[in-house]
């Protein structure tokens, strides 16, 4: 059977770096579709979210309570209801049990999976192959993992791959088999917790899978923190000559891009059409380019900024106060709080008693005084 050429040299890709709160469905669910609206403006063909981007990433224990599966699903079902436009949206979520009818994919799940979505349809599902089991993740206590069959899809007449997070991190795994399946592009969802230098570790392994299949990579992260974990951002786009667009670190951002493809070969798998090339021209794209990305201390700095930040306000918090002694620590902790929170909302309390020096009251006053802090003195 002959292949009809798409005609096509790139795929206008949305990538919707949100920052999600774990169980906050309907927040979550309006921060995809405010994403969405932004992509769709664009001319986006098709707009990535963070892995598990309905539920929050790490929902742990909340996926044992089937009320909240269940309202997980009418989440994610007013997404599918509002993604009315030409682009269609990959939305990370939690694929519950399928309905008994469905022989050819019944499985107990759940599923962290990928939804496609176009036109107010959830045309199908991509299921998460490798779940990671280690350090912070513990992925193989809640989720079933995919089939190594799953489907490749035609998104605005170009067919792509889906794949989530861990499974680009496997060398000869899911995402380089759809790529030497008949993908010409691969789009790969991430929720990829912050550490030292994780973000040129991300780069590289998705510079390597590029370069080993010929296929570019749109690269979507999750940005916010969460308890003890950290989400960096950093999404970005890999081409054969190296990246073609990084979003900005530690904070959400939405960048619109024009993807250059692969050459079109004769899909090997099954393919499920899901959108053709929209009808009109979409609007001139200027290159976003590659946002600095922080490195070394401020790297750290940027961090604790960001999960001071995200752990008050997403514990519905919005005040703190340090206690300030004149030392180093507790300076470090005030000026993390100030930068997190701003100096209105960041309060210090000075507790001298008979064996505090002259020296560390005189410095922890200056230093309240350099912050333009609320301070006071209770002996």
């Amino acid at each position: 059977m002959l292949i009809e050429p798409s005609g096509r040299e790139s795929l206008r890709v949305g990538l919707c770096q949100i920052n999600t709160v774990v169980g906050d469905l309907t927040g979550n669910a309006e921060r995809v579709l405010a994403g969405y609206e932004r992509a769709e403006a664009a001319g986006a063909d098709v707009a990535l979210f963070p892995e598990l981007a309905i539920t929050g990433y790490p929902p742990e224990d909340l996926l044992l309570k089937p009320g909240f599966l269940s309202a997980a699903a009418a989440a994610m079902q007013t997404v599918v209801d509002e993604v009315t436009g030409h682009c269609t949206a990959v939305v990370g979520w939690v694929e519950g049990r399928l309905p008994q009818h469905d022989e050819s994919r019944r499985s107990s799940g759940p599923f962290n999976a990928a939804a496609v979505i176009q036109q107010g349809r959830l045309v199908h599902s991509y299921r998460k192959q490798a779940l990671p089991n280690y350090g912070v993740f513990d992925e193989q206590r809640y989720f079933e993992p995919g089939s190594d069959n799953q489907p490749l899809y035609r998104i605005g007449g170009v067919v792509v791959g889906v794949s989530v997070c861990e499974d680009i991190w496997v060398r000869e795994g899911p995402t380089e088999q759809v790529a030497r399946d008949g993908a010409r592009l691969i789009l790969n969802i991430n929720a990829s917790p912050f550490c030292s230098d994780r973000q040129s570790q991300r780069q590289s392994t998705v510079t390597q899978r590029v370069r080993r299949t010929g296929v570019p990579v749109v690269y979507v992260n999750q940005v916010g923190a969460q308890d003890d974990l950290i989400f960096d951002g950093g999404s970005m786009a890999v081409t054969v000559d190296g990246p073609l667009v990084r979003a900005r670190r530690f904070v959400e951002d939405s960048v619109v891009v024009d993807v250059p493809l692969a050459a079109e070969t004769r899909p090997r798998r099954h393919v499920v059409e899901v959108s053709e090339p929209s009808p009109q021209s979409a609007p001139r794209m200027e290159p976003a380019g590659l946002a600095p990305s922080p490195e070394g201390l401020e790297e750290l700095w940027e961090a604790l900024c960001l999960g001071t930040a995200d752990y008050v306000s997403k514990n519905g918090f919005s005040e703190v106060v340090v206690g300030l002694s004149g030392g180093v620590d507790s300076a470090l902790v005030a000026a993390i709080a100030t930068d997190a929170l701003g100096s209105a909302n960041t309060h210090v309390v000075l507790m001298p008693s008979r064996f505090s020096s002259d020296h560390s009251v005189e410095d922890a006053t200056r230093l309240a005084s350099n912050l333009n802090l609320d301070a006071r003195t209770i002996p």
